[in-house]
């Protein structure tokens, strides 16, 4: 029997493209998932690997569809064979019936973890720039200006950092992380 995984990461996309091709190819049945391919928890992929019976051909649009990480991808590849299944990839044509498959799953999923490690390695590049050009990254600070300094005051004057977060209406962990770094003026 040919059995279908189709994923997406967010809520935002959906599978209907890689549903479409996989009937196509004429699977049978197919699971699909909204979640990561960085992520072991997807009940989808768990119960497919299950029910996944000697003769089986478990089918992908995409080897990243899969995984997204080398090493898990040959650990499900692996998973799948020990169930005396196959795998395919329609759009790479990758079919691990035989030795020459297995050799292109295997240099196909290094390529895609040294593409992912370029992307990494390009971001981090961004952020050092940013960085160096004073930039302050992340999430905008919840006190500013004069709250910040009555919040301040507040603290010095002993008052428990989740009374002033009442206050102000923010987390406690927001002002102890303000009064931690009040120096450095983080917050």
């Amino acid at each position: 029997m040919r059995i279908g995984y189709a994923r997406v990461s967010t809520d935002g996309q959906d599978t209907a493209a890689q549903v479409e091709a996989l009937r196509g190819a004429g699977c049978e049945r197919i699971y699909e998932e909204r979640a990561s391919g960085g992520r072991w928890d997807r009940p989808e992929l768990h119960r497919l690997l299950d029910q996944l019976r000697a003769g089986d051909t478990v089918v992908v649009w995409k080897l990243d569809r899969l995984s997204r990480s080398l090493k898990d991808l040959l650990t499900l590849i692996d998973q799948i064979e020990r169930s005396k299944a196959t795998f395919r990839s329609l759009t790479e044509s990758v079919d691990t019936t035989g030795p020459a498959g297995r050799m292109l799953v295997q240099m196909l999923g290094a390529f895609a973890e040294f593409e992912r490690s370029l992307v990494g390695q390009r971001t981090r590049a961004g952020l050092e720039a940013a960085r160096s050009r004073g930039t302050r990254l992340g999430r905008k600070r919840a006190l500013v200006g004069a709250a910040r300094e009555e919040a301040l005051r507040m603290l010095g004057e002993g008052r428990s950092s989740a009374d002033v977060a009442r206050v102000f209406g923010v987390h406690r962990s927001t002002v102890a992380r303000m009064w931690a770094g009040r120096g450095a003026g983080a917050g």
